[in-house]
């Protein structure tokens, strides 16, 4: 086998692992301008509002710098939000969704710790909130804003999945503002916008919804997700860098239908009007009093209101995990398109999005996803047999082969052409393939990347635990080599943790060794070191990856040797008769 070849083929197969989309993703695109044109007259903020509270797609009236405490406080006047999957309240300063956290999940395995903060109030440490209002082609118009203290219906009554909540505000030129919100059971909110026309006069309005966060909240782990703003416009999904959105300050896109929001890893929040409204999205930076903010806004085409009329908008509102299941709900109903697009299920999405499918279905009949992950890992194997049983034949063949090749290397040992064009001829002759041992591993990147997706990215995967001292599989092994995997009484320094390698990446390495040792060896020395080598240095790269993936190759590596084990004895069989 041409030692060059085995060397290009296990670069590849590592690089395409761990550097896909790092070095192959596609490209942001760059940054489209929404034109102005005199057929649409410039909308005018609502009188005060702070910059931070402005949809960018407005062509921007004059206001000052923000101040990041300049919006409401957790001690403002607010309403509770109890439902069965969130906590929190609704400022009635400005009707600012700003203080959510998520019932159903924790911030460590311990039950007991706090809940995840999702959205929170500005002049918190982490001020994450969203915003919905109306702007005005007329600047004489006087509209809600950040500062509007609204009315509830019923000052006593909290935001329940059975119970609305209600808000009225009165402009004093005629114009009464009505928003109702409805939350379902999970992480819904519906926004009814109504404005009631009693003044003498039309009025044009631009509805408008937003999501700013101040600073960047990276989950900090080890993993390809995107995290920060992004949104899906005409059924495609535009995902925006924090970094990249801080040097180009301002992207727009239009549409009609979409959503836009930010994502974290498990998280998102995101805005979204009537499917069949045209809207202008926008993603925008700004420096607000020294830190970082970063926005993601929706903007609807304009309505008129004439001197007694009616007009309302509707709009949702998600926030909360980023379970499947329920985004791809929503997508149905009430028709936020491609919602699952939230999730970052990466290049392979034909691939990645059914693995987890299957996961969960294999989980939902043997109730853990180890156990998944293990079968799924048979499943692979079974598939793979055909292609294994080929590669196992014609590595045979090559073992037969090599006095044949190290002759004709000898003979040619001065001309390397003539000596691969006779080498050609041989394995052409003798049906023998030089790449059959790589052609499994290369087959494998795809299957290997998409569950390495799946585990990353998942909110499923997230605190699921295994047997053992295994209690997250989205994490990496917890145990380590340096203390004797916690029987020494003694942590490991961080310095020290690319050596820090545990229970399971060592019985990886160790299956990846005896499959290797069952397989044909090499003829060429240096083909054989490399070789040698390969399972040490496949151990180093994945201990820090996550747990259930490592589980998966190791048994993967299992199935192998005992698939080596029946093939060499079918091999043999013959000879011993």
């Amino acid at each position: 086998m041409d030692t060059r070849n085995t060397i290009i083929a296990i670069a590849l197969s590592l690089a395409i692992l761990l550097g896909w989309e790092t070095y192959f993703a596609p490209k942001a695109p760059p940054p489209v301008e929404t034109a102005v044109t005199a057929a649409a007259p410039a909308p005018v903020a609502p009188g005060g509002a702070e910059l931070s509270s402005l949809p960018v797609t407005a062509p921007a009236a004059t206001t000052t710098a923000p101040t990041v405490d300049a919006a409401p406080s957790i001690a403002s006047a607010r309403v509770r939000v109890v439902t069965p999957h969130l906590h929190g309240s609704i400022s009635l300063t400005g009707s600012r969704f700003d203080d959510i956290t998520l019932v159903n999940y924790r911030e460590t395995l311990d039950r007991a710790s706090p809940e995840i903060v999702l959205l929170a109030p500005a002049g918190s440490p982490k001020p994450y909130y969203s915003e919905w209002g109306w702007i005005a082609s007329d600047n004489a118009v006087s509209l809600p804003g950040p500062a509007t203290q609204w009315t509830p219906s019923n000052p006593d009554a909290s935001l329940t999945e059975t119970t609305p909540l209600t808000l009225t505000w009165e402009s004093g030129q005629g114009l009464i503002f009505t928003r109702t919100i409805r939350a379902d059971k999970e992480y819904l909110f519906s926004v009814e916008q109504t404005v009631v026309n009693n003044s003498d006069r039309p009025v044009t309005l631009y509805p408008y919804s937003l999501v700013t966060r101040l600073d960047t909240h990276a989950s900090g782990q080890l993993g390809f997700s995107h995290e920060g703003p992004l949104g899906v416009f005409e059924r495609k999904l535009k995902e925006v860098k924090y970094d990249d959105l801080k040097k180009r300050g301002r992207e727009t896109v239009e549409s009609v239908g979409g959503w836009i929001g930010v994502t974290d890893k498990y998280w998102l929040t995101a805005v979204a009007f009537d499917p069949a409204i045209k809207v202008s999205g926008s993603y925008s930076y700004a420096d607000a009093a020294g830190r970082d903010r970063y926005q993601s806004d929706l903007r609807a085409d304009p309505i008129t209101a004439q001197p007694g009329d009616t007009k309302t908008v509707s709009g949702y509102l998600f926030a909360g995990a980023k379970e499947l299941q329920l985004l791809d709900a929503y997508a149905e109903s009430p028709g936020i398109p491609r919602f699952d697009l939230a999730i970052d299920f990466g290049w392979y999405y034909f691939l990645t999005k059914p693995f987890f499918l299957g996961l969960r279905w294999l989980h939902g009949h043997l109730g853990n996803f180890g156990l998944a992950i293990i079968a799924f890992s048979t499943l692979v194997r079974l598939l793979m047999f055909p292609i294994a049983n080929k590669q196992f034949k014609s590595m045979n063949n090559l073992k037969r082969l090599q006095p044949e090749m190290k002759r004709l290397q000898e003979r040619h040992a001065n001309d390397r052409t003539k000596m691969n064009q006779e080498l050609m001829e041989l394995y052409k002759r003798e049906k023998a393939n030089p790449l059959a041992g790589c052609m499994p591993i290369l087959i494998q990147i795809p299957v290997f990347y998409a569950l390495y997706k799946v585990l990353s990215v998942t909110i499923e995967m997230r605190h699921a635990p295994f047997y053992g001292w295994v209690l997250d599989l989205s994490a990496p092994d917890p145990t380590s080599v340096l203390n004797l995997f916690g029987l020494l009484p003694y942590g490991i320094p961080a310095f020290l943790g690319f050596v820090s390698i545990g229970a399971w990446p060592l019985i990886m390495g160790v299956t990846m060794w005896m499959q290797q040792r069952l397989s044909p060896q090499p003829a060429d020395p240096m083909q054989a070191k490399i070789m040698m080598l390969m399972p040490i240095i496949i151990t180093f790269v994945l201990a820090p990856y996550a747990a259930g993936l490592v589980i998966y190759w190791a048994w993967s590596n299992t199935l192998g040797i005992l698939q080596q084990w029946i093939l060499l004895k079918r091999t043999e069989a013959p000879t011993a008769t």
